[in-house]
């Protein structure tokens, strides 16, 4: 088997721990496989050129903005629809029967606005990806802009108001289309000096405000003579140009199970050259995603039928459970049938992190990382997956993810439990491991049997 596979050392300078993952700073890989080599250097700085992408590295941070929001509305939607009857019964007798509704305004207080902070979030972390920028000011801008795309409803007595729809979910492809376009005009229009130049004895935040006079205004009349120009065609507002060019194709493609499949296969191929493929392909697709779990959501709240299968929580509880390419079962492995020294000192530090989804430990530790041997069942995995929990979603063997963001470092069998507020999404959980341990395992052997030709011919070499 040694002569259809090369054994690859990946040694990374870690930087720091955020939020959970390792950040890497420089990968040196070497080998014999002087193809392989090649093929990573070429592709190594495109795909690390895409991954700090300026705009993807905004959408993603701006994007983080939003989770704290539903993660709190996620709370109380779980205290209003804890799905055991003796407690829903229990909190009826106690506080009447529209406890329920009250307890829901904390729900739409959080979900109702996750465009509006969406588009504040990706604007002021892409203007300050920009030197010279005041960030505050360009997210004000481009929250005005959004704010001005929307149309308000009038009712018959003549009150004004702003459609709360607009603002949440169903206003995320435009708060991503805003934030990014909007903000890079200010951008431009600052470093063309398109601004008002105040006295060095101005206070800064007063001469912020005067210098975003001009690029606010530009930008402001822009989109007003843009939103005139809609209303006199078919489409009558910018959200149903949105939704009907950007939104429902995106849509479509993101929530089936083709879309599911294609970037899920992008994720692991990304990080078997060592790109955060998650926060690259997530950067992307998290509108989608974030969009069908607010709708999931809405739905529960009004007990009706859940919509979408693939939602975030989808992504983050039954494909991602154990890390990209759902790696825990490898990682009990790892500890507990390793021949090799090395192995069973990685098993031993990446098993618990692995528990709460963490396994950079195990992507660069054995290394995943331009190993030809592993990267078969690091990429098969996670789509058998995807494959399993879609039609058993899909035919009710398991329930759909209720809306409810439940955070990505939570275990599995327990992610699965309070996704879907069902068991049968803790046991799907729990197929997906054991399946996965079947296809890492013969993989397993082989790199396990030569990392122990390694560890043994080092030992002789030295007691030679």
């Amino acid at each position: 088997m040694a002569g259809i596979t090369r054994v690859y050392h990946l040694f990374c300078t870690f930087d720091y721990w955020d939020a959970g993952k390792f950040i890497y700073k420089e990968v040196v890989v070497m080998g014999d496989n002087n193809k392989t080599n090649g093929f990573a250097e070429k592709l190594m700085p495109l795909a690390s050129k895409v991954a700090s992408s300026r705009h993807l590295v905004a959408l993603r941070d701006g994007f983080a903005l939003v989770m704290p929001l539903i993660i709190i509305g996620s709370v109380f939607m779980i205290i209003s629809q804890f799905p055991i009857p003796a407690y829903l019964n229990m909190m009826t007798s106690l506080f009447g029967a529209g406890w329920q509704d009250t307890v829901g305004w904390a729900t739409n207080a959080t979900f109702s606005i996750i465009g509006m902070v969406a588009v504040i979030g990706i604007s002021f972390e892409l203007a300050k990806s920009y030197d010279g920028i005041d960030a505050i000011s360009a997210s004000m801008v481009s929250l005005a802009a959004f704010m001005l795309t929307i149309p308000l409803n009038v009712d018959k007595a003549g009150a004004v108001w702003v459609p709360l729809t607009q603002l949440g979910s169903m206003g995320l492809f435009e708060a991503l289309l805003i934030g990014l376009f909007v903000t890079d005009a200010f951008v431009w229009m600052i470093h063309k000096d398109w601004q008002f130049k105040m006295p060095d004895t101005v206070p800064p935040a007063v001469g912020h405000a005067f210098s975003s006079l001009i690029p606010g205004f530009v930008i402001i009349l822009g989109m007003w003579l843009l939103r005139l120009l809609v209303s006199f065609t078919d489409f009558k507002t910018i959200p149903n140009v949105i939704t009907v060019i950007v939104s429902q194709p995106l849509n479509a493609v993101g929530g089936s199970i083709f879309g599911m499949l294609v970037a899920e296969f992008f994720v692991v191929f990304l990080w078997l050259f060592g790109i955060h493929g998650s926060n690259v392909v997530g950067g992307i697709m998290a509108p989608v995603w974030l969009g069908k779990m607010a709708e999931n959501a809405d739905a529960a709240k009004a007990h009706k039928a859940l919509p979408n299968i693939v939602t975030q929580q989808f992504v983050d509880n039954f494909i991602h459970f154990g890390g990209a390419g759902e790696t825990l079962a490898l990682a009990f492995m790892l500890m507990f049938l390793a021949k090799s020294e090395n192995f069973r000192a990685i098993g031993k530090l990446t098993a618990i992190p692995g528990l709460f989804n963490i396994n950079e430990p195990i992507i660069f530790g054995v290394p995943m990382v331009l190993n030809p041997v592993m990267a078969i069942p690091f990429v098969i995995v996670p789509l058998i997956s995807v494959v399993t929990t879609y039609y058993a979603m899909k035919f009710g063997l398991v329930a759909k993810p209720l809306g409810i963001a439940v955070p990505w470092t939570t275990p599995p069998l327990i992610s699965g439990y309070l996704a879907t507020g069902k068991i049968s999404g803790a046991v799907i959980q729990l197929v997906n491991l054991a399946i996965g341990g079947l296809v890492y395992y013969p993989f397993f052997k082989i790199a396990d049997r030569q990392a122990l030709q390694q560890e043994e011919a080092k030992r002789a070499e030295m007691n030679a």
